[in-house]
């Protein structure tokens, strides 16, 4: 029994470390997805808490899977699982039956699960988490608890640290389809043979005062007793749908010049503000500078929105910078970039570097060409991160190999 406890302990508390950082290198991205459940259920009153919340659970779950990985604070960390696994495994079946949004979020964009996958995970984790949390009292010799207490507080302040620094740059690894590297033109390609969208048709007839439903195959077509009332397209199957979908480029002027940008040879920088009356007004002298360096090298540059073009043009006219002015669906520009206002250089609809207006750079920088410019950018961070990831995972086999030792220790 004591075999199981431990695997139960590992998967568990692997999981939550998972889902918790995937989360805490988007805060942005949980702080959506919480408002859009919030409005779903007509909580509006709520929005304001979505980011708040997001940090407090993604630095929750991390704790708590550390604590349960290094069998730390035994007690609290079997209640804190099953606090989470009993609040959100009938919630995820509320979401599952209703269905008020197709992505439960769970693991951020790094898993994209439906709602019933959702439901049917937390099942096996909630089974997983009553092992722990009825075995929490079995006495077991475990290392001092200052050592312990370290442990959970570090893994508080790491979660927060991340979700802070993302928040303030740009997520530190991106899962999204509008990654550095990624080539919009291909992600919104539907391969030959895909599946597409079923649908069931429902017809409504009437006859004495009595509304019955039928399908294709048996409505009274040569019944004149019966008289059409209605009908309704009921999705059965999904079909295939692309990374990237509803992405457009128009304004009223010029209409849709996507496929003009998505398809131009020569660098264009795009400015990204969903809503221009929150852009953050700081941010306005560097992208006066580089909209100038855009003009002076012949470059294009170009700004989508979600507002209307008359709070477009007020913004112009009082900032006095006439940059030209798209629409783009709000989801889409909550996707390219987590910022008000982000830049996105791309060339032929291939993204080469993202920023947040925190880290725009002065124009002065940009100097060659911008590729080889992004590239060893690019580089540098992966250089980065490759070298945070294996200090990380050397530190955690060493502590995995010290809370072996100690057990072997123990038994012995």
């Amino acid at each position: 029994m004591s075999l199981i406890r431990f695997f139960s302990r590992l998967i568990v508390g692997l999981i939550f470390i998972f889902s918790g950082f995937v989360k805490a290198v988007d805060p942005m991205g949980s702080t959506y997805k919480f408002t859009d459940y919030f409005t779903a259920f007509g909580l509006d009153t709520l929005t304001s808490l979505a980011f708040p919340l997001a940090i407090f659970l993604s630095t929750l779950e991390f704790a708590v899977g550390m604590a349960l990985v290094f069998d730390a604070r035994k007690q609290l960390s079997a209640w804190g699982a099953m606090i989470f696994m009993g609040i959100f495994t009938p919630l995820t079946l509320v979401l599952a039956i209703t269905n008020p949004v197709t992505d439960c979020g769970c693991f951020g964009d790094a898993l994209i699960l439906s709602n019933w996958e959702t439901f049917g995970k937390n099942v096996i984790i909630l089974t997983l988490t009553l092992i722990l949390f009825f075995g929490r009292k079995q006495k077991e010799r475990s290392y001092p608890l200052w050592e312990q207490n370290l442990l959970v507080f570090l893994s508080i302040v790491f979660p927060i640290w991340i979700s802070v620094y993302s928040y303030n740059h740009l997520p530190i690894i991106d899962f999204r389809s509008y990654h550095i590297g990624a080539n919009i033109n291909d992600g919104m390609m539907i391969p030959e043979n895909a599946p597409v969208d079923e649908y069931k048709s429902i017809l409504k007839y009437e006859k004495d005062g009595l509304v019955k439903e039928f399908d294709e195959t048996n409505y009274p077509w040569q019944d004149s007793t019966w008289t059409f009332v209605d009908s309704e397209q009921i999705l059965i199957k999904e079909g295939f749908t692309p990374p990237i979908h509803d992405f457009s480029i128009s304004n009223e002027t010029e209409g849709d010049i996507t496929d003009q940008v998505l398809h131009d040879e020569n660098y264009t920088f795009i400015l990204v503000s969903k809503e221009i009356d929150k852009l953050n007004e700081k941010s306005l002298p560097g992208i006066k500078d580089l909209w100038l360096y855009a003009l002076e090298k012949g470059y294009s540059f170009i700004a989508l929105t979600a507002s209307s073009m008359e709070e477009c043009n007020e913004f112009k006219t009082n900032h006095e910078m006439p940059i030209e002015f798209y629409n783009t669906d709000e989801i889409q520009l909550k996707t390219i970039v987590r910022a008000n206002p982000g830049l996105v250089l791309i060339k032929n609809g291939t993204i080469l570097n993202k920023w947040h207006y925190n880290d725009f750079p002065a124009a002065k920088e940009l100097k060659g060409d911008l590729a080889a410019y992004s590239i060893t950018k690019h580089q540098k961070l992966n250089i980065k991160l490759v070298f945070i990831s294996i200090i990380s995972t050397l530190l955690l086999f060493i502590c995995l190999f010290l809370l072996l030792s100690r057990k072997t220790k123990a038994r012995k």
